[in-house]
This record gives structure tokens, C-alpha cells and sequence, in this order.
């Protein structure tokens, strides 16, 4: 039997909270764009030059990364936790979008509130200001919300285990990891002594929680390329019983977190090794098999047609975006720009696929319908020019042009550099670009208002 990997988006105040997080997780990806623009210019040969406020470089590359990584993935993981859920406990689910928003308008507020003192910190970099400290706690404080009604009010996985049951199975797990994430950022924060401030305190902070969050948006990943998979005509070769089980196996590395943190110092070097290994060995337990799975699907697959293109050529891009980000990751010599090559490459990947859920979630959530041929370029507009991007870095990387440094900083003294980097910028560019094809095409339908659905909940 040809198994269907999709979700019925339920009527009423689910859905209702799930279009909610759908709009924070495009306005963050809006307001990172802004900064973005920012990012790029001031990092290309020639250009550079004209933007004096290298401080504000480092001040954007903050918000960029806070805004269209931990705000946008988690905000789509709310969106998918949403749907997934039961009608209880649905205040909760409100004061978690509520908090959560608010945390992020505040993030972009900050930087135009005085000096950011940026600090380049893994994974969740910050400004050191009392705001925005207050606004990564009120975001957090929401996400914790919404964990704890994704693991209270979740929807049953089923006996007889079924598509959309398998399905229900990988949002559980992405959740849970979810949790774990919350459980190191707690330890961390109660084991650091007091003697560690500045960029120490903050990566030792971050270290294990931020690994934790990895692994959660792989999970959410992985059931973006199932549902694109389903809603863009494939047939997989894989039982809903043995995607289960490859989800379990993307979960199983997440619960050596708490052996790591009881078995080594959190300050000290075995603890920042052991979650590098976990994430590197770990982390490809089941997005390999399940992308083979999907990729042979792809290969086996009659064209796309109608609104099935802009999922075909989402996952395509995800994908390929996300197996170079993983082989980039065993280049990695040193600290250059071959490390922000890596994640870009895995990061991009996650957005491609939650873009092309996007375009399958807005007519099913009562939206209008995306223009079928625009959200069939973007992908790859945006796609290309992020690998363009990722390319230069590779390039620049092997010369040693160091990461997080802008301008004069980063001694472009040669023409392999300077031409290394313009490929970089040049990439950058036009993933802006389809960055900004994407926003049109979502605020366009999503404007035009949903239609009315009778609450049987």
C-alpha cells in the first residue's frame, strides 16, 4: 500500500494557533532579511569599503542568525507542533506564542537602542545588553511553553501505524529533543561557576543546548521531506513502521546529553568534545538512510505538475543543500570560514524544506494558493545563490580568511581571496533575492485572509 506522509490540518483554534506561529516565523525571517542585506555588503570586496560601521556588522550577524535560525525553525516547529496537537491546553499554547513573539520583537528592536556589544557566541550569538538578555529569556520562556504542550497535548500515534502515524511519531521525537535542549541550557546555566564571564560564559552556556536544538531541527527536517515526498506525488520505499524507527534513531543520540553533563565538567574540554562527537556521528543516524530512501523516490518519480513543482523543487534543493552542508563538516581545519560553510550548507537545507512546507500549508490552512511558478524558481533562486555563497567560504577557507570578521579584518591581500570572497558576496546576493521572492509570495497569500472553518473542536 502507498502510505501518504501528510497531516490533516485540523479546524479551529489549532489551526488558528498554528497560523500564528506561521506569521512569527515569517516576520522573523523578514526582519533577518533586512539585516542580512547588511551582512553580505559589508563583507564584499570593494563594497565593504563604503560601509564604515564594521561594529555593526557583528551587532546585524546576531540578530540575522538569532532571527532566521532559532526564531524562524523554532516558530515552524511550533506551527507543526500546533497541528499535531489536541484541543487541551490551549491557553497554554496562546501564552507560549505570546511570550515568544514578544522576545523577538523585542531582538530586533535592541540593536537600534544604543552600542549591541556583539558577542559571536556558537549557536545562539548575543548582544550584552540587559534587553536583550530580557528578550532571549521572554523567547525562551515561550518556547518552554510550547515543548510542554507539544509533550502534554500531543495527538495519538496510532496502533496500526500508518503514514500520518509515523509522521505524529517524528514530532514527538523532535519535541522531546526539544526538551532536552531546555534541560542543558538549564544545567549549563546552574554549572557554570562564577569565576567564567564574556565569551567563555556564553559558548559554554550554549554548547550542549545548542547541540540539543540541532538535533531538533533535523528531526522537524526529515518530516518536512516525508511530507514533501507525499504531497509531491513520490512513492517512497519505506513502511510507515521502519520511518518510525529511523526517527527513533535521530532521537537515541539525544538522550546521551545527560550522561555527557553527569559524566564531565561542563568547563571542561571533554564536555565540548564529546557533543561535537555526538553531533558529528549522531547526527547522520537517520537523516542519511530516510534522504536515500527519499532521493531514490526523486530518481524513480514521474515530473511534478501543478502545485506539486514548488514541493518538487524545495525538497530537490533541501536536499542538496543539506548533504554538501554535511560534507563540508569533514573539511573543517581550523577556525575559517570553512566552519560557517558547514552550517550554512545544513541550516539552508532545514529552510528550503520548511519554505516548501510553507507553500503546501497555506491553501490547507485556509490561505489562498502560492503563485505556482514563482514558488517554483525560488527554491532554486535561493538554493543556487546559497551555494554560490557556501562555495566562496570553501574557497576563502582553504586561504584562512577567518570567520566573523568583516572589512580590513579579514585581509583580503590577494586576488585567490578577493575573487573567493566576491564569489561569496556575489552568492549572498542572490540568495537574498530568493530569500525576497519567498516573502512576496507568502505575505501575498497570506494577506489576501483565510478562509473561515467551523470549530468542531
Amino acid at each position: 500500500m502507498h502510505e501518504e506522509y501528510v497531516l490533516a490540518v485540523p479546524p479551529g483554534s489549532r489551526r488558528q494557533l498554528g497560523m500564528g506561529w506561521l506569521w512569527l516565523g515569517i516576520m522573523a525571517l523578514l526582519g533577518s532579511g533586512v539585516f542580512s542585506v547588511l551582512l553580505v555588503l559589508s563583507r564584499t570586496p570593494y563594497i565593504q569599503d563604503i560601509i564604515p560601521w564594521i561594529n555593526f556588522f557583528r551587532t546585524a550577524l546576531v540578530v540575522h542568525v538569532d532571527l532566521s535560525v532559532l526564531v524562524w525553525f523554532l516558530a515552524f516547529g511550533g506551527v507543526l507542533w500546533s497541528l499535531n496537537s489536541t484541543p487541551r491546553f490551549m491557553s497554554l499554547g496562546w501564552s507560549a506564542l505570546v511570550f515568544a513573539g514578544l522576545g523577538a520583537a523585542l531582538m530586533v528592536v535592541v540593536p537600534f537602542l544604543g552600542p549591541g556589544n556583539p558577542l559571536m557566541s556558537n549557536y545562539i550569538p548575543v548582544l550584552q545588553t540587559p534587553l536583550f538578555t530580557v528578550a532571549l529569556l521572554g523567547f525562551g520562556f515561550g518556547i518552554t511553553l510550547l515543548i510542554l504542550r507539544g509533550m502534554t497535548a500531543n495527538s495519538r500515534v496510532g496502533l496500526y501505524m500508518e503514514g500520518a502515524g509515523a509522521l505524529r511519531f517524528g514530532l514527538n521525537t523532535a519535541v522531546v529533543s526539544a526538551a532536552m535542549a531546555v534541560f542543558a541550557f538549564a544545567w549549563s546555566y546552574l554549572a557554570i561557576p562564577d569565576s567564567v564571564t564574556g565569551k567563555a560564559y556564553y559558548e559554554l552556556l550554549f554548547w550542549g543546548g545548542g547541540h540539543m536544538l540541532q538535533f531538533t531541527y533535523t528531526l522537524l527536517m526529515l518530516v518536512a521531506w516525508l511530507w514533501l515526498a507525499s504531497a509531491s506525488g513520490l512513492r517512497l520505499p519505506l513502511s510507515p513502521r521502519v520511518v518510525s524507527i529511523l526517527f527513533l534513531f535521530g532521537l537515541v543520540a539525544v538522550f546521551m546529553a545527560p550522561l555527557i553533563y553527569y559524566s564531565h565538567p561542563v568547563v571542561s574540554a571533554e564536555h565540548i568534545l564529546f557533543f561535537t562527537w555526538l553531533m558529528a556521528y549522531g547526527g547522520s543516524l537517520a537523516p542519511v538512510p530516510l534522504g536515500l530512501a527519499v532521493f531514490y523516490g526523486l530518481l524513480r518519480s514521474a515530473p511534478a505538475s501543478g502545485s506539486q513543482r514548488p514541493l518538487r523543487s524545495a525538497l530537490w534543493t533541501s536536499m542538496m543543500l543539506f548533504g554538501i552542508g554535511g560534507g563540508i563538516g569533514f573539511l573543517i581545519q581550523g577556525s575559517n570560514v570553512t566552519i560557517p560553510a558547514h552550517y550554512h550548507g545544513s541550516i539552508v537545507g532545514v529552510t528550503l524544506a520548511f519554505m516548501g512546507m510553507t507553500y503546501d500549508l497555506l491553501p490547507r490552512m485556509g490561505y489562498a494558493r502560492p503563485n505556482t511558478k514563482l514558488a517554483t524558481i525560488q527554491p532554486y533562486v535561493y538554493g543556487i545563490g546559497q551555494l554560490l555563497h557556501i562555495l566562496g567560504l570553501v574557497w576563502s577557507g582553504g586561504y584562512g580568511v577567518q570567520r566573523k570578521v568583516a572589512g580590513t579584518e579579514q585581509a583580503l591581500d590577494g586576488m585567490e581571496k578577493i575573487a573567493a570572497m566576491g564569489l561569496m558576496g556575489f552568492g549572498g546576493l542572490v540568495a537574498i533575492i530568493g530569500g525576497l521572492i519567498f516573502l512576496v509570495i507568502v505575505l501575498t497569500a497570506m494577506t489576501k485572509g483565510p478562509r473561515v472553518q467551523k470549530d468542531t473542536t
